[in-house]
């Protein structure tokens, strides 16, 4: 199998190169601006295609599966909405389009986000999201993500392609820098003091949020390349799990783990713009589709703490 992995040097497209390369893959295209750093970087079976996505999906030949990862974050796309439409759609329909010039039908995986669902503040938000509620993104992000999905949905009912889009949740605790994601506070408050650093909540400590570790979103990324046409069933996205929490309880999950007083480096000042996105998305989904293919989130939020430390050695 052949595979090409967009926003493959990122974190979540490492993880996912590895599990391909791991379950049989004979090549694995990643396509980012930057080039990934360790052992995938000296894989032979790993091809390298730097540079703008839009520029680069012309050079690509044909796979068995597209992984569409790349993408301008929700704080980044919302700031400036032009490089969000350039590269969150422009480019997006351009590998539909490279995909379905190949001919082949290919297995094309869309990360979505839980972004597409927002409170509309004219109507009262449902009390859990499912496979079937009804979108109503409120940032230029979930608009974007919304669009693309209904491109692959649109492009999977031509018969161009094999779309399946997944939603994702927030996903913690990523390693590394922050990013520009409103939502990247909630690996910050763990990894941070973790490394004896100070890090910022920006929103009301009881704030709902509904979290999926890099297990669990990884699972559902394969899983979804992995399902046959039955399996997958409806074209429209389909929620991954997560778990429900709050950055208080995430707070205590973290002194549990790692040792009372840890948490004290967590400084609680709230950013009215990030609370503002963070809060319009949705925190209690329900997802009956992923279940059905084996798919669960982490029990608890210790478990996804516990998983990082592991994970960091």
């Amino acid at each position: 199998m052949r595979a090409i992995v967009t926003g493959g040097a990122g974190f979540l497209g490492q993880l996912v190169a590895r599990r391909l390369l791991e379950d049989g893959a004979d090549r694995v295209t990643l396509v980012d601006l930057a080039a990934p750093s360790g052992d995938l970087a000296d894989d032979p079976l790993i091809e390298l295609r730097l540079g703008d996505l839009a520029e680069t999906v012309a050079t690509l030949e044909p796979a068995d599966l597209v992984v569409h990862l790349a993408a301008v974050v929700s704080s980044a796309a919302e700031n400036d909405f032009d490089l969000g439409m350039r590269v969150n759609i422009d480019a997006t329909r351009a590998l539909l389009e490279r995909a379905r010039a190949w001919g082949t039908s290919p297995v094309v995986v869309f990360s979505s986000s839980l972004a597409v669902f927002g409170a509309d503040p004219h109507l009262p938000p449902p009390d859990v999201v499912g496979d079937d509620t009804l979108p109503r993104p409120q940032s230029s992000y979930g608009v974007q993500k919304l669009i693309g999905e209904h491109l692959v949905a649109d492009y999977t009912r031509k018969g161009f392609l094999r779309g399946r889009s997944v939603r994702l949740m927030t996903v913690a605790v990523r390693p590394g820098a922050p990013n520009a994601a409103a939502s990247s506070f909630v690996s910050g408050i763990i990894r941070e003091p973790l490394a004896g650093i100070e890090a910022v909540c920006p929103v009301d400590p009881d704030l709902p949020i509904i979290v999926s570790s890099p297990r669990a979103t990884v699972d559902g990324i394969v899983t979804a390349a992995r399902a046959d046409d039955a399996s997958w069933g409806s074209r429209t996205a389909m929620n991954l799990p997560g778990l429900t929490t709050t950055p208080r309880e995430m707070a205590a999950a973290l002194d549990r783990v790692a040792g009372t007083g840890t948490s004290r480096l967590i400084r609680w000042e709230r950013d009215p713009g990030i609370e503002a996105i963070v809060a319009s998305w949705p925190a209690r989904f329900s997802t009956n589709r992923a279940e059905r293919l084996g798919l669960s989130s982490e029990a608890s939020f210790d478990d996804i703490v516990r998983a990082y430390l592991e994970e960091r050695g």
